[in-house]
């Protein structure tokens, strides 16, 4: 079993651009829209030039979780299952047209765009992972965040995992739930925060996924104050639960 606490959160989404709108969706669920993305105004428009829609949401959620001294700090692990990967598509389709294609572009569409430009709002140089798991991506991205935290213990690790609808081109070959959000946690050994037990199992059912992203079922059950919550996706069991009641450290 492996532990850790959530300190804080801060979630995006076209209807729920922050935690009292997301504190009332956890008490009736609805499917994430799909449209939109937040304006960032937080990052300079220089930076904010150089952000996807989905980058946009990263952010938003990343720097919604952390106060500006704890940005500079933190470990990160940024996840997402398809990335910038429409951009990808539509920079493709150029070349298909023997049109020429930014390089600029291009650099903002590969897997760990979000990661290296948190770095550069942030001023932040610690140590960061970007990944993708199919449908085990929520999971493998929070053991990764484990992985950082048992590394280096008394240093916090943001988590942020996000997803935009997946463009027509492939969109039939996932069986997801479609939604456009952004997840940051930010997760600790130490001080404030609610304890959370993670244990990881084999999966020998089908896959069982919520209307909307699993990311997105684990702040609902965050917020629903359940007991406990487990997520069947690709190959594993992922399973939370509450160690113990909220809780504040001196």
């Amino acid at each position: 079993m492996l532990k850790t606490k959530v300190r804080r959160w801060a979630a995006w989404a076209p209807e729920c651009p922050d935690a009292a709108a997301w504190e009332t969706w956890a008490t009736a669920p609805r499917a994430i829209g799909t449209d939109g993305h937040p304006d960032a105004r937080f990052l300079p428009p220089m930076l904010r030039r150089r952000c996807t829609p989905l980058t946009r949401m990263m952010l938003t959620a990343a720097f919604g979780c952390c106060d500006e001294r704890e940005r500079a700090e933190v470990r990160t692990v940024f996840a997402s299952r398809h990335g910038s990967i429409n951009d990808s598509i539509a920079l493709l389709e150029a070349l298909v047209r023997g049109e020429r294609i930014s390089p600029a572009k291009f650099s903002h569409t590969v897997h760990n765009a979000q990661a290296g430009l948190f770095s550069i709002a942030a001023g932040n140089r610690q140590a960061s992972s970007s990944l993708s798991a199919r449908a085990d991506t929520f999971g493998s991205a929070y053991l990764e965040a484990l992985t950082h935290l048992d590394r280096e213990p008394t240093r916090p690790v943001l988590l942020v995992v996000g997803d935009v609808p997946l463009d027509a081109t492939f969109a039939p070959l996932v069986q997801e739930a479609v939604a456009g959000y952004a997840l940051a946690l930010l997760l600790t050994h130490n001080g404030e925060g609610e304890e959370i037990a993670l244990e990881i199992g084999e999966a020998t059912t089908p896959p069982a996924h919520p209307p909307w992203p699993d990311a997105i079922e684990f702040l609902r059950w965050l917020l629903a104050k359940e007991a406990t919550l487990t997520l069947r996706s690709g190959r594993c069991t992922w399973s939370w639960s509450r160690a113990r009641p909220d809780t504040r450290v001196p």
